[in-house]
């Protein structure tokens, strides 16, 4: 099979000049033109009818029958102004990506007479095979029906494609009985906590705050290589990684790479995405060039996070379609490379008002800064009381290979606030608050500095999981694969949940005769000490925070099966139900899914480096051998006894002893797999496949890297390290 790499090179070798450059055009001038928003709204819907929706969408309201029907019309004749000949409930099942299935606006009256027609039902609500996606054993297989329901809070879209045009309405899913099946249901319950909770601590010191709601920046990192050389590697097709690969003699060792010079061909890839991001309304703000040879980075501005999370997972797949146009190819795996930085989605998250206020920005008074103060300190609350149900949400096969190393931060949960707020922290824990109030107002004086708090007054740690950076926390730990609603949904949850019992908590105060300031601040002062242990300052990857983590009783799950545990612990069930975020039966069906996806990933990992291994490797190597035995032989027919020929023979031995290895390495990988097929509790089966089948892909890979700088390089079947990641 060498040959496929040979050719995709000469390929490479032919490409002569870049793909036509996208016509640039005025981002502002077509941002949002194929977005069914208010401005497409007010053209095609009646006053009246706009109006309802609106307050429908921002009150949370229900939409009648006779408002779906007239959205429905309108939206059907704005999408056919723009080419569209089909819609589909776009929704995000429990796979990790979206789904869509295409009907035709065509349909037949009653005299037979062909025309376009979409009625409100099928604006509302369509019916996908519930069994056909991951249920976790919600739905049997015999039991299909499910439900997709439209989202009217976030906008539909016309989706382009050489073929045609689509209307795209984003929708939740459901089961026929109610359960959640998908990202975004759950999702926007754990938005309702948090605006619940949140507006009511607002009042404490803004009755103008009628809404709060979280926000959500997304900076997605991503790798491209040549389509060539990705389709003649069968482990990047088929599990998304290298399974394969003996790092390049220049790897990212140089620090070059980082916002470099952007590579011709991957500046004319990024200028398609964003001119077709801004077209579908995606705020692309950012982009460059990231840390690993052949790694990038793109980022939109902020939005709400329902917004945010529908962008970030379309924005996923027009890279991946779009990048084809280009003769590239995106690798979104959260390793697929080994020994350089892997990739991440890193979450900015804040909480955001009706009033336009950031509750997570400092202000300019003592009064704005106690706000500030209360919902800094509820958001560290909140992830050290779940610390374990965060990892578990960020948890993934792939992920397991990225955390720890590399710029991503550790399998450890910490929060990383800075010196100078870790030390406003400091000084309200040690206040001592009377009740005759003068320790109250004399830490009040203290407060008063607050002001000078600025934005980025403190470095940056990219070694910590959740970081605040200014004015809002950066969740760097989710995956660059993973769809990150999972994260969020969590976060939100434990937030509402914090801000829920921080408010009874003010208010026993309150009523037990505490001025509304000292209750307040008895209240975070306490919060302030029950979270200490989860703040960290320095180097998330040193020897000496594990022990450090393990003294202050914080965990640190390695592997995505013990991880995943928190997912069914009892705080877990109580949090999201209280909340109204998940059912317990949910939550078990997520907690199937998730180990049924880990198992998934690893077998097929299994099986491709079991057949890589017998059919493109060993043959490889064995055909270098075979060419140096008949050398040696050759050279001993001729009376030659140098050390070339001990030289020889020692290499000969070598490549057979690795060669040898291989093969009996991947039968024993061949009957732990069926071993660990055999089990049936899910955990128990990703638990034996994460410690006994696991190990044998990495030895494996490692007499494959040690026979690739043996054997001759006309021979080696898969492309290499140096080949894959320096674009030409």
């Amino acid at each position: 099979m060498a040959h496929l790499r040979h050719q995709a090179l000469q390929s490479i070798r032919q490409y002569a000049a870049p793909f036509a450059m996208p016509v640039p055009f005025k981002s502002s001038e077509r941002f949002a033109e194929n977005v069914f928003n208010k401005k497409a709204m007010r053209e095609f819907l009646s006053p009246e009818i706009y109006e309802a929706l609106n307050e429908a969408i921002d009150q949370g309201h229900g939409i009648s029958s006779e408002i779906a029907r007239q959205v429905a019309n309108g939206m059907k004749n704005w999408a056919m102004a723009k080419g569209a000949t089909h819609y589909t409930h776009w929704f995000q099942p429990l796979t990790g990506s979206t789904a869509e299935k295409h009907d035709s606006f065509f349909s037949l009256n009653n005299d037979g007479e062909a025309i376009e027609a979409f009625s409100g039902g099928a604006l509302v609500q369509q019916e996908p095979d519930a069994s056909s996606f991951p249920s976790g054993g919600i739905r049997n297989t015999f039991e299909a029906r499910g439900y997709t329901a439209w989202d009217p809070s976030s906008p539909a879209f016309v989706l382009e494609s050489p073929a045609g045009k689509t209307l795209c309405i984003p929708t939740i899913f459901v089961s026929y009985t109610g359960e959640s099946l998908d990202y975004k249901s759950p999702l926007l319950k754990s938005l309702a906590a948090v605006e619940k909770a949140g507006v009511a601590v607002c009042q404490y010191f803004d009755k103008n705050i009628t809404r709060v709601f979280p926000t959500l920046g997304v900076e997605q990192e991503y790798f491209l290589v040549d389509s060539a050389l990705f389709d003649a590697r069968p482990d990047l097709v088929l599990s998304g990684r290298t399974l394969f690969g003996h790092g390049a003699a220049r790897g990212q060792q140089l620090e070059d790479h980082y916002f470099g010079t952007i590579p011709e061909r991957v500046h004319t890839f990024m200028v398609d995405l964003e001119n077709e991001a801004y077209r579908l309304g995606i705020p692309l703000k950012t982009r460059h060039n990231e840390v690993a040879p052949g790694q990038f980075e793109c980022a939109p501005l902020f939005e709400e996070i329902n917004l945010a999370v529908d962008h970030n997972q379309l924005l996923m797949d027009l890279m991946e379609k779009l990048s084809k146009r280009h003769g590239l190819t995106v690798l979104l795996h959260e390793k697929p490379f080994a020994g350089v930085n892997g990739s991440g989605k890193h979450n900015n998250w804040s909480l955001g008002t009706n009033t336009g206020k950031n509750l997570l920005s400092p202000g300019k008074t003592p009064k704005s800064n106690l706000m500030f103060l209360t919902f800094f300190v509820n958001a560290i609350k909140a992830f050290h009381d779940h610390a374990d149900l965060i990892r578990a949400s960020i948890a993934s096969a792939g992920n397991d290979h990225r955390l720890g190393a590399n710029e991503a931060p550790p399998a450890i949960m910490s929060a990383f606030l800075g010196d100078q707020l870790s030390r406003v922290l400091d000084e309200i824990e040690k206040g001592k608050l009377d009740k005759d109030q003068v320790e109250v107002r004399s830490l009040m004086h203290q407060i008063k500095a607050i002001p000078e708090i600025l934005l980025d007054n403190t470095d940056r740690n990219r070694t910590s999981p959740f970081a605040f950076t200014g004015n809002k926390f950066e969740l760097r730990a989710v995956g660059s694969a993973s769809n990150c609603a999972a994260a969020m949904t969590v976060l939100n949850a434990a937030m509402a949940q914090s801000l829920t019992a921080f408010k009874t908590e003010v208010d026993k105060a309150i009523g037990d005769g505490e001025s509304r300031e000292g209750a307040l601040l008895k209240v975070l002062q306490k919060y302030i000490k029950a979270s200490k242990k989860i703040r960290f300052e320095g180097n998330g990857y040193g020897e000496e925070w594990q022990k450090e983590a393990a003294k202050r009783g914080l965990s640190n799950y390695r592997t995505t099966p013990e991880a995943l545990d928190a997912m069914v612990s009892k705080s877990t069930v109580q949090l999201f139900e209280k909340m109204g975020v998940y059912t317990e039966r949910e939550i078990e069906a997520r907690h199937e899914i998730m180990l049924e996806n880990y198992i998934k990933k690893l077998q097929i990992e299994s099986r491709v480096v079991g057949e890589l291994s017998l059919t493109q490797i060993v043959p490889a190597a064995m055909t270098y051998q075979q060419r140096c035995l008949e050398n040696l032989r050759l050279q001993k027919e001729l009376g030659i006894t140098a050390k070339s020929t001990a030289s020889l023979k020692v290499l000969a031995e070598t490549i057979g002893q690795h060669i040898a290895a291989m093969v009996e390495q991947t039968e024993k990988m061949r009957l732990a797999r069926k071993k660990a097929n055999e089990i049936e509790s899910t955990r128990t089966r990703a638990q034996v496949y994460c410690e006994q089948v696991k190990p044998y892909l990495e030895s494996i890979r490692d007499h494959a890297d040690r026979l690739e700088i043996l054997v001759d390089n006309e021979l080696w079947p898969l492309p290499k390290y140096r080949e894959l990641l320096f674009l030409k």
